[in-house]
């Protein structure tokens, strides 16, 4: 019993490497204390209660901000909030019972349980469209070592992070204290290699002006009638204001308007911008089907470039089995219909002239690495237009300010981030906020647009390098093994 309770503690407390605690070294700690334990279950099925135990501990306490979306509208949807935080971190951790399962049936050790945890988090990624939220590597996310994220991307830094927790238990656990030189030139390297791979801050000057319109409309009262014109003039007055810059970006869902009845309010948009190009976010309808969608503006108003948002929220902006739950009168938090937002074809570059080419990332988007490196040609930036207002004051907008970030660093491009009560922010694509408005507070900031880099090892190789680690690390500790036993 204490072993599991161990476990579920610890579990807790890798959480505090999230945001906005971002305590690596007790999280990588904690991640050492569970490899420590797991060395005591000896059955694949007590390691699997162990793995588990840790992931519905750190999962409750990091998403602890999924409870925000059901207090929007409290008495429709507030019962559901307790059973979604249970169900969602449960339904998680079962990646990593599996891992720990696995990993004990195929041989007993620590480090065979971290290449298979590193497997389950890239699985994590992707089955059932994935929910790559808050991956192990993403602990080092304020530090350095997040630099290697343009190499191996996030799945390669979560093996090596995987890895050295497993070789840190196994130190201490063996007192083999003549390893432990290794194991602290391994964290020293991969901190300082981090500082290494960090690029210098750049000179902006003579670069494109970026400016960030930030309206802060709460969810109660994002699409409450008497609020909207309050919303809609602020971000038409943020718009207005001189200098000019060189684009403007307006957040998820800014207009109050579906496409084809927002030719008026678009009109005001244009005329506010007085020539800029704005690029916003509206939703629309085409044959019964609705759309997340972000458009550019011309001078004139009319739309001449659109994107359909194609990574939508599970249980958010559409109904797995919606007829099922309809039922129950269960419906998406952030739908218009009753089967949701539809997807659209898939990534896509959006053409700013001379400001150059940019992949549009519309909220939940932005978590995806593999959705940033879904486009043939690369972009010279990455857009990121999000609400944030379903995720709280708190936890969830400093989230998933995180994985944009980190979205930068792989590619080695800059970001821009237009945020409606989260964070809005200018990213370079070493990860630093150049320029940014925080939570809770409406504004608009100009920002000059960072220069992008070469491109990265990872966003040439995409997740096949760290499969590909992945697969070489368990192959040589599977042999070694073998040799230990003969």
């Amino acid at each position: 019993m204490w072993l599991r309770l161990a476990a579920l503690a610890l579990g807790a407390v890798f959480a505090l490497g999230q945001p906005p605690f971002d305590l690596w070294w007790i999280a990588f700690s904690a991640l050492a204390g569970v490899f420590a334990i797991s060395r005591f279950s000896d059955t694949p099925r007590a390691a699997a209660w162990i793995g588990w135990l840790f992931g519905s501990g750190y999962f409750a306490v990091s998403l602890h901000w999924i409870l925000e979306p059901f207090q929007v509208d409290a008495a429709a949807t507030g019962w559901m909030a307790p059973f979604a935080l249970v169900g969602l971190a449960a339904g998680l951790a079962l990646f990593w019972a599996l891992a720990f399962w696995l990993g004990r049936k195929l041989a007993p050790g620590a480090m065979i349980i971290a290449i298979t945890w590193a497997a389950a988090e890239l699985a994590r990624a992707y089955v059932l469209t994935g929910f790559p939220w808050g991956l192990v590597g993403y602990l080092w996310s304020a530090t350095p070592v997040a630099q290697w994220h343009s190499l191996f991307g996030p799945h390669g830094v979560t093996l090596i992070t995987l890895v050295l927790a497993a070789a840190v238990a196994q130190t201490f656990a063996t007192r083999a204290w003549f390893k432990a030189a290794a194991v602290s030139a391994g964290l020293a390297g991969l901190w300082f290699g981090g500082t290494a791979l960090t690029p210098p801050e750049a000179d902006h000057e003579n670069r494109p002006v970026v400016r960030l319109i930030k309206p802060n409309a709460p969810q109660h009262q994002k699409w409450d009638p008497a609020q909207i014109p309050t919303f809609f003039n602020r971000q038409v007055d943020f718009t207005a204001q001189l200098p000019k810059p060189d684009l403007t970006v307006w957040p998820e869902t800014a207009v109050p308007n579906l496409l084809h009845n927002a030719e008026t309010a678009l009109g005001i948009i244009a005329e506010a911008a007085a020539g800029t190009p704005v690029v916003l976010g509206i939703q629309r309808a085409d044959q019964n089907r609705y759309y997340n969608s972000l458009v550019t503006l011309d001078e004139t108003g009319a739309t001449d470039q659109l994107y359909d948002k194609h990574h939508l929220v599970p249980f958010g902006e559409y109904m797995p089995a919606a007829d099922i739950f309809a039922r129950f009168n269960i419906l998406g938090l952030a739908t218009r219909a009753e089967t949701g937002y539809s997807a659209g074809p898939g990534p896509a570059l959006i053409d700013l002239g001379d400001i150059g080419t940019a992949l549009p990332l519309i909220c939940y988007e932005a978590v995806f690495p593999q959705d940033v490196n879904g486009t043939s040609n690369r972009p010279d930036m990455l857009l990121h237009i999000t609400n944030d207002a379903w995720f709280g004051t708190r936890a969830g907008p400093q989230q998933h300010l995180q994985q944009a970030r980190l979205r930068a660093i792989e590619q080695r491009l800059p970001l821009v981030r237009a945020a409606n009560t989260g964070i809005s922010a200018m990213i370079d694509p070493a990860g630093r906020i150049t320029a940014s408005i925080p939570l809770g507070r409406a504004g608009f900031t100009d920002a000059a647009l960072p220069e992008p880099l070469s491109a990265s090892l990872y966003s040439r190789t995409k997740d096949m390098l760290a499969l590909a680690l992945l697969i070489f690390s368990l192959a040589t500790v599977l042999m070694l093994k073998r040799r230990e036993s003969h």
